[in-house]
């Protein structure tokens, strides 16, 4: 049943969406979704992060994976709380398509601050910062990236190549066009021009 909703959501979606993926991605999304910014970077900052019990992850190593990059420091409280229960909402709709195996959410946290969202461990990174650096830190250097200001919290996505592409601000986004975007970007990675409208329609209808 869940995903018999989830298709009318983005069914629902898909008609101001009918030219979104292709070349015009970036252009699309910023009409449509307030909370969205272009910020297209060859590559991300440095990030030095490990996963409980010390194993260091490297960004480099999820490779051919869309990432969907966010952090939770200290004192962020409730900005950070909605913004997780909302990403972990864009982990329920990639989930259950074929989207699952080709995106990973990484969250960067302090060892004092505790995630309640509801994410799917499957997927999900939660990972605190290595060589002494504080996630707020880490934070500053990743919304550098962004030309509306440095206010967290931030979600940063980065495509299949390691290009950062763009980034959606606090919590109040459309978790449908997050999913679209990733979308967007696993079918730019593969295609030399953008599908036809009833490739959409293929792309929703081959999950049952």
């Amino acid at each position: 049943m869940k995903r018999f909703l989830i298709l009318a959501f983005l069914l629902a979606a898909q008609p101001a969406f009918a030219n979104h993926p292709g070349e015009r991605i970036d252009e699309v999304m910023t009409e449509q979704e307030p909370a969205f910014e272009v910020a297209d970077h060859p590559s991300t900052p440095n990030l030095g992060v490990e996963k409980s019990g010390g194993d260091v992850l490297r960004l480099g190593d999820l490779h051919d994976q869309i990432i969907v990059l966010s952090f939770v420091p200290r004192n962020c409280n409730s900005p950070c709380a909605k913004q997780q229960a909302a990403l972990a909402g864009v982990q329920e709709q990639v989930n259950v398509s074929p989207m699952k195996e080709m995106v990973t959410f990484v969250t960067v946290h302090d060892t004092d601050t505790s995630i309640e969202a509801p994410w799917d461990d499957a997927n999900w990174r939660l990972v605190i910062p290595s060589n002494d650096e504080t996630t707020a830190a880490a934070a500053d250097r990743f919304a550098a990236l962004s030309s509306r200001g440095q206010e967290l919290p931030m979600a940063y996505v980065i495509d299949r190549n390691g290009r950062h592409a763009g980034l959606f601000h606090g919590a109040e986004f459309q978790k449908t066009n997050m999913t679209l975007y990733i979308n967007g970007l696993i079918n730019n990675a593969h295609a030399p021009k953008p599908p036809a409208k009833e490739e959409w329609w293929e792309w929703l209808t081959g999950w049952f």
